[in-house]
Parts: structure tokens; sequence; C-alpha cells
């Protein structure tokens, strides 16, 4: 059975750095576009970052120029380097991976989720 395994999170205060990991564990034929998602109490999900096994990645406004996404391990793992963080990102982040041709939105695995608060 094909899972992502994700580490990293925490608290963090105004300002500060958080590095998030997620990979791919068990019996997989190729991996696609990975990403992450968030959601915050009351809020509807949000999609954070993604990248593709070329390495083209792409931000929503929110965090742009504060986060960076990244592949490594032949494309099966996944960090997000979150810096200047705010309040407004605490949120349950989790990863996301499709195994079959297609966009971010359409994946079809995800990850636990991981909680980032970041306190004022």
């Amino acid at each position: 059975q094909v899972q992502l395994v994700e580490s990293g999170g925490g608290t963090v205060q105004v300002g500060g750095s958080l590095k998030l990991s997620c990979g791919v564990s068990g019996s997989f034929f190729r991996i696609g576009v990975m990403g992450y998602y968030r959601q915050a109490p009351g809020k509807q999900r949000e999609l954070v970052c993604f990248i593709t096994t070329g390495g083209l990645a792409r931000y929503s406004d929110s965090v742009k120029g504060r986060f960076t996404i990244s592949r490594e391990n032949a494309n099966t793992t996944v960090s997000l380097e979150m810096n200047n963080l705010k309040p407004e990102d605490t949120a349950l982040y989790y990863c996301a991976a499709n195994t079959r041709p297609g966009s971010i939105e359409e994946s079809d695995l995800r990850g636990q989720g991981t909680q980032v608060t970041v306190s004022s």
C-alpha cells in the first residue's frame, strides 16, 4: 500500500521558520506532482504549493516569497521550507501526491497532516 509519511511542523513565533517533509512509502510505479494543502479551523482548504517531477513549482499568493518547495530522493520526497511565518499560516498542513498523470487537484494520495502553529 502506497502512503505519504509526513514529518516536521510544530510551534514557532512570528517571523520564525519551520520545515515540513513528506516521503512516499510502499510500492509504486511513479509519483507525479506533489504538494501541500492547509486548512485552518473554520476555513476552506487552501492549496499552498506544488511541484512537478520536472521541478516546476507554484505557490499561492499568500505564501509566495516566504515558502519554498523542493523534491529529493528521485522525486519521492518533498520538503517545504517556511520562512517569515505569520499567525495566518497557522493550520493543519498535509501533503498530497498524484500517482497518475494529472494535476495536484486530482491527487490520489494524502498524508496524515501535521500541525503548524505560529504564535504572536
